[in-house]
């Protein structure tokens, strides 16, 4: 097993560092009812997570609802913003991992989710200073699987492609790799990892930490809590 040199390390968020599921099912369920629609298992939800809020209603409402669409939105972001963080937490070893690493590594996350909510979540779960970059489905005209923002956290890291990993557990994660350029892991614990089959990642983890046996500083030294 070759052991990779990486200075930056971009995470996805959903489905890699947080298991939002049962937040997002309760918003997206509270949402259906309130304007009328069939509730939908947290097995639905999930499938439906990955490419943003709006693909997840468009999902969700299904076709021939475009008319309520717009209040449905409305009543699904309120309600998401009051209860992120109800059940969501890291995944096992997530935290730990990440703590114990982050003199070692400059830490980004790029999620599609809406930056303003991915702030609240990771103020609410990591230490202040953990990530030097954070960039959501909102920040660019694009979203993953396009490599925008991508390539903007590593501009602004001052980070080359072969010093920089993607982790995500998607294939919008992987094409969004691709396309920079960059090395891809994938996680097989998360939402989508299904997608691998089309889109594979150069290496799988099974577990968050295994991560850190895979990789290790190919520029020691860096700033203490990654702080830009």
């Amino acid at each position: 097993m070759r052991i990779m040199e990486k200075r930056l390390l971009v995470f996805d968020l959903d489905g890699t560092l947080v298991d939002s599921r049962e937040d997002l099912a309760f918003s997206l369920n509270h949402t259906m009812a309130a304007h009328g629609l069939p509730l939908l298992s947290l097995e639905a939800v999930c499938e439906f997570v990955g490419d943003g809020v709006t693909m997840l209603l468009r999902r969700a409402i299904g076709p021939g609802h475009d008319a309520i669409f717009p209040a449905a939105r409305e009543t699904f972001l309120a309600h998401y913003r009051e209860h992120l963080l109800d059940h969501t937490r890291p995944y096992p070893g997530v935290l730990e991992s990440l703590l114990s690493h982050r003199t070692d590594y400059r830490l980004a996350v790029l999620t599609n989710k809406p930056v303003a909510m991915t702030h609240d979540i990771l103020d609410g779960l990591f230490p202040g200073g953990t990530f030097l970059d954070v960039r959501g489905g909102d920040s660019f005209e694009t979203k993953k699987p396009d490599p925008e923002g991508l390539i903007a956290i590593l501009a602004s890291a001052r980070a080359s492609r072969p010093e920089t990993l993607m982790v995500g557990d998607s294939s919008n994660d992987v094409r969004a790799g691709n396309g920079a350029g960059v090395t891809t892991c994938g996680v097989t614990y998360g939402l989508g990892a299904h997608g691998f089959v089309r889109y594979p990642p150069d290496f799988t983890i099974d577990a968050f930490p295994e991560l850190f046996g895979r990789i290790r500083p190919g520029y020691p030294g860096l700033p203490p809590g990654n702080r830009a």
